[in-house]
């Protein structure tokens, strides 16, 4: 991996973009890296556009502020690619991942002329299949790991599964279908 490593995630409230973003940058820090994993608030409210970031690398980060030049962006939410220039600053060499059920030849006319790396994923898909429910977040959460390759699948997977066994344990039952939507995501992001 090289020094740091730079993601912003845009998503709407409520589809878990700052959650993904600040398990990050926990499964990344329980690895021994540098971390920062933080939103940015404004009037966030259910739906709204919402923008989090993380820095993670084996340096440590001594910059405090938002995230203007990324490596890597996930869009959660393909509408934003509408209102919302999620390419602003994207490094060429880095990429971008988007939840979406559209080729990448009808993304790239709304990527307001991005030369980089375009990869995309239904988590919408793959969230209904190991959860049964829309909850897009582990897909992509899963799909900024492979294609970052911040962090090795394997060590990735185990670290995941011992936040969800902290942070489920008193749901236990949505262990299983979490850990499956990584996997799958790890599968089916192209």
């Amino acid at each position: 991996m090289k020094k740091n490593i730079e993601i912003r995630w845009h998503g709407r409230g409520g589809q878990g973009a700052k959650t993904a973003a600040l398990l990050l940058a926990d499964v990344a820090f329980s690895t021994g890296m540098h971390v920062q994993g933080f939103p940015e608030y404004g009037p966030e409210r259910m739906g709204a556009p919402i923008t989090a970031y993380n820095r993670i690398g084996d340096e440590p980060i001594r910059v405090h502020s938002n995230i203007y030049e990324p490596d890597y962006v996930v869009v959660v939410d393909e509408t934003l690619l509408h209102s919302v220039d999620v390419t602003n600053g994207l490094k060429k060499e880095g990429g971008i991942v988007i939840n979406t059920t559209k080729s990448k030849e009808e993304i790239v006319p709304l990527l307001k002329g991005y030369e980089g790396n375009i990869y995309i994923i239904d988590a919408h898909k793959v969230s209904m299949a190991t959860l049964g429910k829309y909850f897009p977040n582990s897909p992509m959460l899963a799909a900024i790991v492979k294609i970052s390759g911040v962090i090795d699948k394997e060590t990735f997977l185990s670290h995941m599964e011992a936040s969800y066994m902290h942070k489920f344990a008193k749901k236990p039952e949505v262990i299983e279908g979490n850990m499956n939507a990584l996997k799958m995501a790890f599968e089916e992001v192209n």
